[in-house]
């Protein structure tokens, strides 16, 4: 595994007992970031389809002053290498190996979006890796799913799709994003960057794939095969997926579910106080 100094786009916070973060080619060739004390309990976070750990990125001051916090882009997104598969079972056997190298046992492993269903297949995969589980707007199965934005609908259905794919502004980038959010919010430019970075088809590979995933076995009938405890986070306004199927978890022992008032696709950009502060109760609960 090569490893080379560099600083991440959002510096470093100006925290004390920070490490300086660096980026990795794992095994994989996953592109890690860290933030806070490498002696700190980790808490792994993975982002969404089409995301990158950049989303993750105003709630990671407050998350590490306790914790050893590990971003990870997926293949594919970021600044990570495209991978041969999007199956998510082989994502998480990915993941897997990049944290067997960093050494990380047990972690909480925080996901947001299709990134809850990597999260869950790494702890179906490996419950010695993971210690416990955080689902952030995370739809439990397909009929979850609400009628899409217009424009996410014409970025992603031909005959449009591929031409607008190419010629996207960052402008048309940043209401990609805020057009699942219900709140105004700030995008993050390193956001921004990674999501341009990543091809048309393969942001149709992944969505197909985490379809597949949830179609085949619903993420609470997965989660209730498990002996990890969970914490779940939708926002009660959440435009892709019905807010009200964050109840499809309460039949998940050891699980709790958390709603987010007037809060959409994005807690961590809509509302990243409350966000960072279930994460940061939960993580500690669960140590």
């Amino acid at each position: 595994m090569g490893i080379y100094d560099g600083k991440h786009p959002h510096g470093m916070h100006g925290m004390q007992g920070m490490q300086g973060m660096q980026g990795m080619d794992g095994m994989q060739g996953m592109h890690v970031v860290h933030d806070g004390p490498r002696e700190a309990p980790p808490l792994v976070l993975i982002h969404g389809s089409g995301a990158s750990g950049s989303s993750w990125g105003p709630v990671v001051p407050a998350l590490a002053g306790r914790y050893h916090v590990v971003r990870i882009d997926l293949p594919g997104h970021g600044r990570s290498a495209p991978a041969r598969s999007y199956d998510v079972s082989e994502q998480a056997a990915g993941l897997a190996a990049v944290l067997d190298e960093l050494g990380l046992r047990p972690v909480t492993v925080a996901g947001h979006s299709s990134g809850g269903y990597i999260a869950t297949a790494l702890a179906e995969q490996r419950p010695d890796l993971v210690g416990s589980l955080a689902l952030i707007s995370s739809g439990p199965s397909p009929d979850a799913l609400l009628p899409q934005p217009a424009l996410l609908r014409a970025l992603l259905a031909p005959p449009l799709g591929p031409f607008l794919w190419r010629v996207r502004s960052d402008a048309m980038l940043r209401r990609g994003v805020t057009a699942v959010c219900n709140r105004p919010v700030d995008v993050p430019d390193d956001l921004v960057a990674d999501v341009r970075g990543m091809g048309y088809r393969t942001f149709r590979t992944v969505l197909r794939e985490n379809g597949a995933y949830i179609a085949e076995r619903s993420v609470p009938a997965r989660l209730t095969a498990l002996d990890v405890p969970v914490l779940v986070v939708f926002g009660a306004a959440d435009p892709r997926w019905d807010p009200s199927s964050a109840h499809h978890y309460d039949t998940v022992p050891n699980a709790r579910v958390e709603q987010l008032p007037g809060v959409g696709h994005f807690p961590m950009l809509e509302a990243p106080e409350p966000t960072g502060e279930l994460l940061l109760r939960f993580a500690a609960t669960t140590r």
